[in-house]
């Protein structure tokens, strides 16, 4: 059975869908927790980050027995002392690991506007839908009840797959700029891909997404079937989108990224809310002529549902909100699944 996406910018194709068959002392102890992740693609040999944890011991003067003896005073002190301490440590050290996670989500590292000038050398808006694709594809993996898939460069393993028909070429053109930042500085291909799809939407004439930067590279290919299914009714796909994180208004802001590439939707290299404009009017209602060819049964369907439709004619009305509201779509999708190096 053949595939399709709806992330996709091939005329039979979606960029969105698939389908598929208190202390007395001073002293601290430190320890030292270690991380690995490529450091250039995920072929690469691993390097690791290291980064250091100060913990203050714990109070010594909790629940102390009135006791004569001196001696056993201090016995007893410092058999809390150890035992306070090995109580809170694991406390500890996942409040310490969700700081290392909140540090990955930097956007002012060095590397970010180096990625930016590269992308901007190899692409052109002709070539933006597909790189855009890219992005839903790799991304739209992600299962947030299995945790598994999202934006982590696995797309690199599943470019033979049916449903990723037509994305080599993007990802040969990527492939150029990252080797190009390679040599400077290492980054990811999660990273490399987030940043290219937003700058292409930017090239179109849509808003600036400023991505954030840290994403590990998975070094095995996701999950198969975890795309949407471009046949999916409305229903079907607020669903789909709701395990992926994602509401109906992400998935209606989302999908306005049809308007690039060959579906029909206005101009195939500007980024603006005619898609919406155009599914108000129905098209492929009319009898005969190139309306039928408008779109996909997705994108169709989105105007069967009032939530959906709802959020469909305030995009056709105020482009500015449907920008606004794509950027921050965006932003959750390429941050879905993500697993975060240290800076």
């Amino acid at each position: 059975m053949t595939s399709t996406t709806l992330f996709n910018s091939n005329p039979a194709h979606s960029l969105l869908c698939s389908s598929t068959s208190n202390s007395s002392s001073s002293s601290s102890l430190s320890f030292i927790f270690k991380f690995k992740f490529p450091a250039k693609s995920q072929r690469s040999p691993l390097s690791t980050v290291e980064f250091r944890a100060t913990t203050p011991r714990a109070s010594t003067r909790i629940g102390i027995a009135e006791n004569d003896s001196g001696g056993d005073c201090s016995c007893n002190s410092s058999r809390r002392t150890a035992l306070v301490f090995l109580a809170t440590t694991p406390c500890l050290l996942l409040f310490n690991q969700s700081l290392v996670k909140a540090a990955g989500l930097a956007t002012t590292t060095s590397e970010y506007p180096l990625i930016k000038e590269e992308v901007s050398k190899v692409l052109s808006t002709a070539k933006s839908a597909g790189v855009l694709r890219l992005v839903f594809h790799d991304a739209g993996t992600f299962d947030l009840d299995e945790n598994s898939g999202g934006m982590n460069g696995s797309i690199v393993y599943e470019l033979d797959r049916p449903e990723n028909a037509g994305l080599k070429k993007p990802m040969k053109i990527l492939e150029k700029a990252k080797t190009e930042v390679d040599a400077v500085k290492p980054v990811s291909w999660a990273d490399m891909i987030a940043v290219a799809g937003a700058e292409a939407v930017s090239l179109c004439g849509g808003p600036t997404i400023p991505v954030p930067l840290g994403r590990l590279d998975s070094m095995e290919p996701d999950p198969e079937g975890k795309l949407p299914q471009e046949s999916l009714d409305a229903p079907g796909l607020k669903q789909c989108f709701k395990r992926k994180g994602l509401s109906t208004q992400d998935l209606v802001a989302l999908s306005g990224a049809h308007t690039l590439g060959s579906k029909g939707f206005g101009n195939p290299t500007a980024f603006d809310n005619s898609y919406f404009k155009i599914l108000l009017q129905k098209p492929w209602m009319s009898s005969g002529g190139m309306g039928s060819m408008i779109g996909l049964p997705s994108d169709r369907a989105l105007t069967d549902d009032d939530e959906c439709l709802r959020w469909i004619t305030k995009y056709a009305e105020n482009q500015s909100m449907f920008f606004e509201d794509f950027k921050n779509a965006y932003l959750k999708l390429v941050n879905s699944g993500a697993k975060w190096k240290s800076l």
